[in-house]
């Protein structure tokens, strides 16, 4: 596939002509003015002549329509475009501002129906070390921490083998066994969120209800992390 062309820039002239069609009345001096009270913001050449891009020139579609069919102020285009600029959506409704979009679906988020208890994998502790290339001393750590945890027959489940992968991928980025002693709790204390949301369920579908909660919550923790590390 041959690259892209980069966009040229359109001199304030293409932009009248643009906008014409739609706009009859549109000046130059119009344009100026949304300039002037900040509503778009032209880039300037050397010379300092106005270069428009193709989203400047929607931008300035979307206020003349605003003007011209909701008959809003320049207070509320420029609130209304500061939310598009934020990522908001546009209304479908034409006399209402733009809207947060609705969550994304994050992949790596569990759907509800594999948390949902199925056949138990049960592993021997050599089992587990050899599926993992952990050694023996570091899956003891990891139970030390709360990490892993086997049941009273020596065995350990599909979500130990899961923890203990993820715990090995960790371990090559110097985080040890130490420091992972908090995901236990905060995994318990979400238990506990789910747990109490049960309480009050009937027993028909509380199986899903619980996997519905669960994933909610887990939704809900990577919504956090990831906001936390978006922050600069």
């Amino acid at each position: 596939m041959p690259p892209s062309r980069p966009e040229r820039p359109l001199t304030i002239g293409k932009v009248l002509d643009a906008l014409r069609e739609e706009f009859p009345e549109v000046s130059i001096s119009k344009l100026r003015f949304l300039e002037v009270e900040g509503l778009v913001e032209p880039a300037r050449t050397a010379a300092g002549y106005r270069t428009y891009s193709s989203s400047d020139v929607e931008r300035l579609r979307y206020v003349l329509r605003a003007q011209r069919d909701r008959f809003w102020p320049l207070k509320v285009i420029r609130e209304s475009l500061d939310a598009l600029d934020r990522g908001l959506q546009p209304a479908a409704d034409d006399d209402a501002r733009p809207r947060p979009p609705g969550p994304e679906v994050d992949p790596d988020v569990p759907d509800a129906e594999s948390l949902v208890p199925g056949r138990a994998v049960r592993l021997t502790r050599d089992e587990l070390t050899a599926a993992t290339g952990l050694d023996p001393a570091t899956i003891a750590s990891l139970e030390g921490f709360g990490v892993l945890r086997a049941d009273d027959e020596g065995h350990f489940s599909g979500a130990d083998l899961q923890a203990a992968h993820a715990a090995a991928g960790l371990a090559a980025y110097g985080i040890e066994a130490r420091h992972l002693r908090a995901f236990r709790t905060a995994a318990d204390r979400e238990v506990g969120l789910v747990e109490q949301a049960m309480s009050t369920r009937r027993s028909g579908g509380r199986a899903q209800d619980q996997a519905n909660v669960a994933r909610l919550c887990l939704q809900l923790h990577a919504a956090l992390v990831k906001g936390g590390l978006a922050r600069p």
